[in-house]
Parts: C-alpha cells; sequence; structure tokens
C-alpha cells in the first residue's frame, strides 16, 4: 500500500509493531579526539541539530533549487543513545539530490562545544534571572522555563535553571539529577559558585560506551556519582527529569520536562513543577506521617524504589524524614516492567485512568470536552488508531469518574514544519521532535488530529515546545478538568500497553509527570488563565502554555518530521535542513 505525498510517495508497512529489529550500527566517521568529552545528545535527530547549526546549510535563491553543501566527515562524533520514544530505524537516510549547477563549497570547521555552535548561545541579559520570589505564582507552583529572545514580560515569573538551584530557594546540601540527556560541565556551572562542590548524584540509562563517555565528563568534578537505572527491556530510556533538593531548611522536588543540557534552557518552551520547602518531621515521625492528600509521599517512593538501587537509599530514608503534607498534585510514573494485578494501575497511562476514576466527576455533555495531547515525539501507533491510540490510551484519557466517553474529540498538537522553520532556532529546533519518516509513514491517519504550535498567551510561539501536556477542555475551552505536564511523549514505550488479553501492562520507559485535578485544589473545574504574563500572585486561573482553541494544520502544513530534508524555503537564520 503506498500514498502520494509532498515528501514522496510512502510505502506503507504492514507491521504495527512498537519496535524493530535494530539495524547493524554503521560506522563511525574518522573524528579527531576532542580535548574534552561531548555531552550526551541523545537522539540521532539531536546530532542533525548539531550538524546543521553548527555548520548550517545556506538557502540559495536562484532558479536552481536549494542545494546541500559538503560537509566535512569530522563534523560527526556526538554521542548517541537511543531515542527519546522511538526503536533505531532500519530505513537509509535521506540525502537531497545533488544540483550539478552550483558548484560545492567545502566547509572545514572544528566541531564547537555544544549542538548549537559555539557563538550561538549569548550572555543573557540585564535583569533576566529575578533576585526575589514576588513574580512567583504558588497557587499550582506550575512555571515556564524563561526563553532567550522573547519580550521580557513574558519572562517574569518563569524559571531558569540557575534560579532553581539559587539560594533563593535555599540552601543546598546535596542533590540527585534524574535525565535523559546531560552536558555535565555545563550542568555544573549553573549551580551557585556557592553550592558547585555539593555531592551531585546522576540518575541516567546510558550503557556501554555511552555510559563511558558520561563518566569521562564527570573525571575533572570529585562530588559527582552516578546511579544506572536498569533498562531490562529493549528500546526503553531513561526518560524522567527531576530533581531532588536537599537544604539546610529542608527538601524540594522539582519535575520537569527540560534535558540537562544548555539547548533545553536557551529557546525552546519547557515546563516544571516545583515542591512547596519539605520540612523535616519530628525525630521517630512513622514514614505515613507527612502524607498528603494526594498519597505523594507514598508515590514517590514507590517509584524511587522501582530502581532498585543502592545509590538511592540514602534519599530514600531522607524524604520518609520529611513532611510532603502541602502538595497538591498526583504523580504519575512509568518504570519499566510487566505488571499484573493491582500492579498495572501503579504506573503508566493506567495510573492515571485510576486516578480521574476516583477523583473527578461526570461532566454534562462530556463528549463534548475535548482532549487534548501535545507532545514533542510521537512513536508508532500502528495502522489504524484501533490498535492503541483509540482504544486503551482514549479509554484513559476520557474517563471522568466512573464514566468515560469514547467519542469525545481528540486534538493533538504537534509542531508543523512551518512552526520549526519560523521559530527562534530555526530547523535546528526539529532536533528535539524526532518524528522519523519511518514511523510517519505508516500512521497517515494520524496526522489529521495535528494542530500548529501557537502560544501567544505566553509569547513563545516561537519557541518550540519540548514540553509534553494533556488536558481535557470544556466545549468552550474557558475550563479544565484536569491538567498533566511530564515527560511523557504519545507513544507506548512511554505509556505502557496492554497485553494478554488485557491482564498485562508492558512499560519499556522511565517516565514522570504531575497530575493536577481540580478537587485537590477544593475546585469542580481549573478556569484556564488569560493573562499568563507578567505573572500576578493575584491570579487564580490555570496557566495552559498555549492557545485554546489549538488551530488545525491548514492545508499546506505537513509535521514536522526530522530525517527528511526542507531545502524550498530558508529558516530565521537563513539556513536549510539537509540530514545526512
Amino acid at each position: 500500500m503506498s500514498q502520494e505525498s509532498q515528501h514522496g510517495k510512502w510505502t506503507l508497512s504492514d507491521s504495527d509493531e512498537d519496535n524493530i529489529i535494530p539495524p547493524t550500527p554503521p560506522k563511525k566517521p574518522n573524528v579527531k579526539p576532542d580535548p574534552e568529552p561531548a555531552p550526551q545528545m541523545g537522539s540521532e535527530a539531536r546530532q542533525a541539530a548539531h550538524l546543521n547549526q553548527s555548520n548550517p546549510v545556506k538557502y540559495e535563491n536562484s532558479s536552481s533549487p536549494a542545494v546541500k553543501r559538503k560537509r566535512e566527515t569530522d563534523e560527526g562524533g556526538w554521542n548517541l543513545s537511543s531515542s527519546d520514544d522511538e526503536a533505531p530505524s532500519s530505513a537509509p537516510k535521506v540525502k537531497p539530490r545533488q544540483s550539478r549547477s552550483s558548484p560545492q563549497k567545502k566547509i572545514e570547521n572544528k566541531r564547537p562545544p555544544s549542538p548549537h555552535g559555539p557563538a550561538y548561545y549569548k550572555e543573557e541579559p540585564s535583569g533576566f534571572f529575578e533576585d526575589n520570589l514576588s513574580a512567583m505564582s504558588d497557587t499550582y507552583r506550575f512555571y515556564l522555563n524563561k526563553v532567550t529572545g522573547i519580550e521580557k514580560k513574558y519572562n517574569t515569573g518563569a524559571l531558569h535553571i540557575k534560579e532553581i538551584l539559587s539560594p533563593m530557594f535555599g540552601t543546598l546540601k546535596e542533590s540527585v539529577q534524574f535525565n535523559y540527556c546531560f552536558d555535565i560541565p555545563w550542568m555544573v556551572k549553573q549551580y551557585p559558585p556557592e553550592f558547585r562542590d555539593k555531592p551531585v548524584t546522576i540518575v541516567h540509562g546510558e550503557k556501554r560506551e555511552s555510559k563511558a563517555r558520561l563518566i569521562q565528563q564527570a573525571q575533572p568534578y570529585s562530588h559527582i556519582r552516578f546511579c544506572q537505572a536498569k533498562l531490562d527491556i529493549a528500546f526503553g530510556t531513561h526518560h524522567t527529569k527531576m530533581m531532588l533538593l536537599w537544604y539546610e531548611e529542608g527538601f524540594r522536588v522539582i519535575i520537569l520536562t527540560s534535558n540537562m543540557i544548555q539547548a533545553d534552557w536557551y529557546q525552546k518552551t519547557q515546563g516544571l513543577w516545583m515542591s512547596p520547602m519539605y520540612p523535616r518531621l519530628p525525630e521517630g515521625s512513622p514514614e505515613t506521617a507527612g502524607e498528603s492528600r494526594t498519597h505523594f509521599k507514598h508515590d514517590l517512593l514507590e517509584y524511587l524504589r522501582a530502581y532498585r538501587a543502592p545509590e538511592l537509599a540514602e534519599w530514600i530514608e531522607r524524604i520518609k524524614e520529611h513532611n510532603l503534607s502541602e502538595t497538591r498534585i498526583y504523580l504519575i510514573g512509568s518504570t519499566p516492567g510487566r505488571f499484573q494485578g493491582p500492579d498495572m494501575e501503579k504506573w503508566g497511562h493506567l495510573k492515571l485512568r485510576k486516578l480521574l476514576s476516583e477523583h473527578t466527576c461526570p461532566v454534562q455533555n462530556a463528549e463534548q470536552w475535548p482532549v487534548i495531547g501535545q507532545f514533542s515525539s510521537i512513536g508508532s501507533m500502528g495502522l489504524d488508531k484501533t490498535k492503541w491510540l483509540a482504544a486503551e490510551f482514549q479509554r484513559t484519557l476520557t474517563t471522568l469518574g466512573k464514566a468515560s466517553s469514547s467519542s469525545s474529540p481528540g486534538t493533538s498538537v504537534y509542531p508543523s514544519v512551518d512552526n520549526v522553520r519560523t521559530s527562534l532556532e530555526g530547523y535546528p529546533a526539529g532536533g528535539s521532535l524526532p518524528y522519523s519518516i519511518q514511523t510517519a509513514q505508516k500512521q497517515l491517519w494520524l496526522h489529521s488530529y495535528f494542530h500548529r504550535w501557537k502560544a501567544e498567551v505566553t509569547g513563545r510561539s516561537s519557541a518550540m515546545p519540548h514540553i509534553k501536556t494533556y488536558m481535557r477542555a470544556s466545549p468552550d475551552f474557558s475550563q479544565l478538568a484536569w491538567f498533566l505536564v511530564t515527560s511523557a511523549n504519545l507513544s507506548k514505550a512511554a505509556w505502557g500497553a496492554l497485553e494478554k488479553n488485557n491482564t498485562q501492562m508492558m512499560i519499556r520507559s522511565y517516565e514522570l509527570g504531575v497530575l493536577y485535578l481540580p478537587s485537590a485544589f477544593d475546585m469542580s473545574s481549573f478556569l484556564v488563565e488569560k493573562n499568563i504574563f507578567p505573572v500576578s500572585s493575584s491570579s487564580t486561573g490555570f496557566p495552559v502554555p498555549f492557545d485554546l482553541p489549538p488551530q488545525h494544520y491548514a492545508s499546506k502544513d505537513q509535521p514536522w518530521i526530522w530525517n527528511i530534508p526542507y531545502t524550498q524555503a530558508p529558516d530565521t537564520h537563513g539556513n536549510i535542513w539537509v540530514p545526512s
């Protein structure tokens, strides 16, 4: 079966499996040794972003089509680990046809110390950082990251990693960083000088060569230790992004969507939940003391125990000794494994279903309340929507109390090619949107759900999203029945898939997110905030990070697919996109 599109003739595979047998790894280019180990860049798409931004291909406006200029093979060398959400593909890389009318220009350049090139990142301007907490809204404790290059008012009350780790939030004694990608030298510099030598544990999912490179990055830093997350199921990743921060004053949890690399904190839309400062319990208090109405303490401890890691044992004991009762969100985690019986509802989308069933109420005309999913990558959904998306996953997302409205409209927000092209970063922003042609060609049906990224309400239309959010909105988009911010993209690997006639749940990856339910805030629904920035302590509405209602793709729009060329129009930096 095949279908014509602007990307050529796509042949549809009969396979609806999430994963395929990985190909034989390609031969590594002859790379000169680096004076410093490269940061962990994650997916192959991120490596393409590095190559296109550190050594760009300029758009040539002439009678002949834009052409690819030859790049040096030693521009490679960035570390690759498995993709955010998808198994390796055996399909060949796409290369555009060379034009005979234009000469080949050889560009020589050493591999820069960042994926964006040595001159791309600018020093933050004066006044970029907050020096006090007056601009912070603590009703929901949901914050967007600061973005370089947007109007200042849209950063007032948003957070940068330097602010999160600053003395403004406590006197830090020790921390744990859970993440997928790390640039350790950059991470260390985000801690203020007075905390820079405090112990840090890095929880990661790297193996073999990439693990060795990660450890090599940390050689100059004696205060850094490592904890390797067990990934026992093929194609799983450690995709969780969390900070545990231990202070002289207490303890704090940050659950976020940003990798620990500079690109993720510069010109992307990201989000995070920051817990209150949790005080220490009286000595001798039982483990059940200091629990919240959302059972956050229990769920956080259960998630940490799932790592089966001695390196986290001390932190588990530390958390037991603190009072987490002020927490008003629910924890939604995924951990790798095959789960049966009551354990099926501990993780993934069945945990979400359980909480929506127990802590929300049915609404009138529920079939008119759309489910909105917004994500930065997409896994294999199968040849049609009945395989997973419109079956078990839709049943979860449409649950309200004991009711489930399978006919509710579904809306997906995922950047179009034009969104990426006109973004602050230009085409390299697509390196963090690793939807591949091999996956897309098997699920053309999915693209009818897609809506453009538009975020005028937060001043972030030009900052491509790496945040992932899911929500249930009222028909007029003025209210929310619930809201979720998470590391989990739209994939079975992240959310889990039922097996064995629905008696077993299989999850491949570690993920973590927080669920906002109105009942935990003594509300019947969340009102959508229309004036998010500048942040005001008097705001009572929920700060949805993009515009509602979402805007459907125009007839000429196509979803961003990272591993095909875009040469017909230049991006905001005058470049084209040529993955190689």
